[in-house]
């Protein structure tokens, strides 16, 4: 829901901040006070457009903040959109978010989210997510008819369904897109069969063995230093065993030896030394190994020009092999290799594969028929149940005549889904064409909702919507500006009543002129408009108590003396009255 908003500079706006709660938010004050230009910074903080007549004059720039808390319903449906423009990692969550728009006096504006810069585009989507406004502008989702399958088939409890559907719908495109593959041009399958052929052909000539490059690497630094290494091996062993040419110089094995023994007499006098004679044992031990593995090693030292040539030629092949595939090393040739004979295998038998895949296509395509009729005949059931309470709530909304339908059409399509005798387009949803259509006046054909009306007259139909859709929608925030345009005070308590109902599911913005209406709210602002320094500025005050509440209503009636206050009084405690009446049925 919408927690709060910060709006600086924008229209007659100087500074303003606004916390609303859960419940029945209503706001109200003389025209032109200022209360629609809230809804036009809400607008603005959805993504609407950014005008420069939003600027308050003589300022730089307008800046509208709002804050939203995230329920766990919402959570589900904002996250991911969070996650996929990497807003949030993968596996974070959030129960908040700050969502900015800055305009400037010069006609640029920035949108920002939790301080990170967003684009619009996106924040139009998480904006449709977050708060639906009804009334004056054209931020009507309900009059989208791309949203009105998905109320529908919510309504219809059909969500499960879809996506089964969908999954199915989604293994036919694989198999479509395979077949697609596999009817490419014939010469150009040949052409390709014949790469795919001399490229396997290359790679299974050169015997490459997994592994063998850093062998071979190893192998040919051991043959490129052959005289180096037999240089240091050999002056190594004289240093540990001494020269034939310098008997009189023994070597590092035979001293540490000629230690050890003086060592060992010395503990049999000194037992406390008898450690160090364990210790020069160990050294002698270990230096005679290390100088029998480096003669066994020189031993197999060789100078041989000719391996060494081969050795070269070997890696320079794998070289080769692995800039002609543009791959990083040997395994990677070897794994390219099998793909490729993956599909030189799918080409030789196409002709196989592709009837395989048309009896799948077949198949595919009459699950989809009975999934999407299944789905149809719900829809169908629903919309005729929602079409008749819609109509209901439209009368209690002073709208008898209005008459209220689902048009669901459905195409035939010869490369469609199997539907009894016939072959209908589909897609992930289904086979339904949906639009809600309606007449708001007696005479007037059924006719897209978009058309059919402006202003009040739209917004009460949309609340009558609202209120069957409730379950359905999942918008967390409903804003209805203007909702009592053209209906009277006894409609007035009912669109009051129908309004805070809908707070079970949604927390709710209404600006109203009707004392009935506001009646309702469980947070009541009142807008006002001061000159100060020759300069108009709006600002909105909180309304209390029960004695402010009844001194605004009274004078939203006209009214503002005793009687007029006395009214206001019983029409608060009828709407108190009203909700515990509500409450303790619920209960």
């Amino acid at each position: 829901m919408l927690r709060e908003i910060r709006i600086q500079n924008f229209a007659i706006i100087d500074e303003l901040t606004l916390t609303f709660g859960g419940g029945l938010n209503v706001i109200t004050g003389e025209t032109g006070a200022g209360k629609s230009i809230i809804i036009d910074a809400v607008e603005l903080l959805l993504g609407g457009k950014a005008e420069t007549a939003a600027v308050r004059s003589g300022a730089e720039r307008a800046i509208v903040e709002g804050v939203f808390a995230l329920d766990p319903r919402i959570q589900a449906i904002v996250i991911p959109i969070l996650q996929r423009e990497e807003l949030i990692d993968a596996m974070e969550t959030a129960d908040e978010i700050t969502i900015t728009r800055e305009v400037r006096a010069n006609g640029r504006s920035t949108a920002r989210l939790d301080g990170v810069t967003i684009n619009l585009e996106v924040l139009t989507e998480i904006g449709e997510k977050l708060v639906d406004v009804h009334g004056q502008s054209a931020h009507l989702s309900l009059l989208r008819p791309a949203s009105h399958l998905d109320l529908l088939d919510r309504y219809a409890d059909l969500m499960d369904t879809r996506d089964a559907l969908g999954a199915v719908v989604d293994r036919l495109g694989d198999v479509r897109r395979e077949m697609r593959r596999l009817q490419e041009d014939e010469a150009s399958l040949r052409r390709r069969a014949e790469r795919l052929r001399h490229e396997i052909d290359e790679i299974d000539a050169a015997e490459l063995i997994p592994g063998e490059e850093d062998s071979l690497r190893a192998e040919r630094s051991r043959l490129a230093n052959s005289e180096s290494l037999a240089r240091l091996s050999s002056e190594a062993l004289v240093l540990l065993y001494g020269s034939d040419d310098a008997p009189d110089q023994p070597g590092a094995v035979d001293q540490v030896m000629q230690a050890e023994r003086l060592v060992s007499k010395l503990a049999e006098i000194d037992k406390a030394r008898s450690g160090d004679s364990e210790s020069l044992t160990s050294a002698s031990e270990l230096l005679d190994d290390v100088a029998s593995a480096l003669r066994r090693y020189l031993d197999h030292i060789e100078y041989n020009p000719e391996r060494l040539e081969e050795v070269e030629e070997r890696l320079e092949l794998i070289n080769q092999l692995r800039r002609r595939y543009n791959v990083s090393d040997l395994q990677a040739i070897l794994d390219y290799a099998d793909r490729a004979r993956e599909e030189l295998e799918a080409i030789e038998n196409s002709d196989e594969r592709l009837e395989e895949l048309a009896r799948q296509e077949m198949s595919l395509l009459r699950h989809i028929g009975e999934l999407a009729e299944r789905i149809s005949r719900g829809r169908h059931a629903a919309a005729r149940q929602m079409g008749a309470n819609i109509v209901r709530e439209l009368g209690d909304l002073r709208m008898a005549s209005a008459r209220f339908e689902v048009d669901i059409q459905q195409h035939d399509d010869p490369d469609g889904a199997f539907v009894g005798d016939r072959r209908l387009a589909f897609d992930e949803t289904g086979i339904d064409h949906v639009e809600f259509l309606m007449s708001a006046n007696p005479g007037e054909p059924l006719r897209p909702l978009a058309k059919v009306a402006s202003g009040g007259e739209a917004a009460r139909i949309m609340l009558a919507l609202k209120r069957v859709l409730t379950a359905a929608d999942h918008t967390p925030t409903l804003i209805f500006d203007e909702i009592d345009q053209g209906i009277g005070g006894r409609v007035g308590s009912v669109v009051g009543e129908k309004l805070w109902e809908l707070t079970g599911g949604h927390q709710v913005l209404v600006v109203t002129h009707l004392a009935q209406l506001a009646s309702h709210a469980d947070r009541h602002f009142h807008v006002r408009k001061r000159v100060e320094g020759g300069r108009t500025r709006t600002e909105i005050v909180p309304l209390q108590d029960a004695d402010q509440r009844a001194d605004e209503l009274a004078a939203m009636l006209g009214t503002v003396n005793d009687a007029g206050v006395q009214s206001a009084r019983e029409l608060l405690l009828s709407a108190v009255e009203f909700k515990r009446a509500r409450q303790r049925r619920q209960a």
